[in-house]
C-alpha cells in the first residue's frame, strides 16, 4: 500500500499542442504519452502516493471516431511498453472508470498490467477511462445500499473506483489541470471535496517534473483546514 500525498491531473492540452504546431491531433496524443511517463517518474521521487490522470472521460466519445480509435491504440501501446517498468520501479497501476464500452484489447492490456504491477508499493498510478464523477457517485450509492443504509462511509468506499467497486485511493490533495482551464469536468467530484486546486497554462504535453515540483511547492505552502479554523500556535 502506498503512502503520500494523493495527486489528480487533468491531462488537459494535447490537441491545441499539436494544432499549434500545424500536426495532426493524434500527434499531441503520442507527446502527451511522454509526458505521462515523465509525470509519473517525478510523482515517484517526490513523495506522491497516489497519482489519478484523466486519460478519457465519458464526454470524450462525442469525439471523432479516428481520434478516439488512436487514443485506445495509444493506450495499448504505452501498457505494453511501460508495464514492465513500472513493476520494475514499484509502480502500482490500476484504471477506474466503465470497462464495458472499452476496446476488448485494450482491457487485455489493462488487465495484464494491473496483475503484473499488484505488488507495486513506491506509487500508485490510476488511469481514469471512459470516467465520470457523478456516475462513480452514483454506482457507489447503489453499491453501498446492498450493505444497508446509505452512509458518507460506505459511498466512499465505493466511489473511488469510478463505478462503484470497492477501492482504496482516499480523498485528492492537490488537483492539477493543465493548458489553462479551470474546471473539474466531472473528475473525481467526491474524492476533490477538500482538494487544493492548481492551474497552469503549459499544455500537458510540456509538463513535466519542474511543473509538478511547482505545483507540490505552493501546495506545501497552504493552509488546509478542512472546514476548520487556524490554530494559533503557542
Amino acid at each position: 500500500m502506498t503512502a503520500g500525498l494523493h495527486v489528480a491531473i487533468v491531462m488537459d492540452g494535447n490537441g491545441r499542442w499539436a494544432e499549434a504546431r500545424g500536426l495532426p491531433r493524434s500527434a499531441g496524443h503520442r507527446r502527451g504519452a511522454e509526458a505521462l511517463r515523465r509525470t509519473v517518474e517525478a510523482a515517484a521521487d517526490l513523495g506522491v502516493g497516489t497519482l489519478t490522470t484523466y486519460a478519457f472521460s465519458s464526454d470524450n466519445w462525442k469525439r471523432p471516431a479516428e481520434e478516439v480509435s488512436g487514443i485506445f491504440s495509444l493506450l495499448s501501446t504505452y501498457l505494453r511498453r511501460e508495464t514492465a517498468s513500472m513493476r520494475q520501479a514499484g509502480v502500482r497501476f490500476s484504471a477506474i472508470g466503465r470497462r464495458d464500452r472499452l476496446p476488448g484489447g485494450v482491457c487485455e492490456w489493462i488487465e495484464a498490467a494491473e496483475e503484473t504491477t499488484a505488488d507495486g508499493a513506491r506509487l500508485h498510478l490510476r488511469l481514469a477511462l471512459d470516467y465520470s464523477a457523478r456516475d462513480a457517485i452514483v454506482w457507489a450509492a447503489i453499491g453501498a445500499a446492498v450493505d444497508g443504509p446509505i452512509t458518507r462511509d460506505r459511498v466512499a468506499a465505493r466511489v473511488g473506483s469510478g463505478c462503484g467497486r470497492p477501492a482504496d485511493s482516499g480523498d485528492v490533495d492537490l488537483l492539477i489541470r493543465t493548458a489553462g482551464e479551470q474546471r473539474l469536468s466531472d473528475f473525481l467530484l467526491w474524492e476533490c471535496a477538500y482538494a487544493e486546486l492548481w492551474f497552469t497554462r503549459t499544455l500537458w504535453p510540456d509538463f513535466g517534473r519542474a511543473d509538478l515540483e511547482r505545483a507540490l511547492d505552493d501546495f506545501h505552502g497552504r493552509e488546509r483546514r478542512f472546514g476548520g479554523v487556524a490554530v494559533a500556535g503557542p
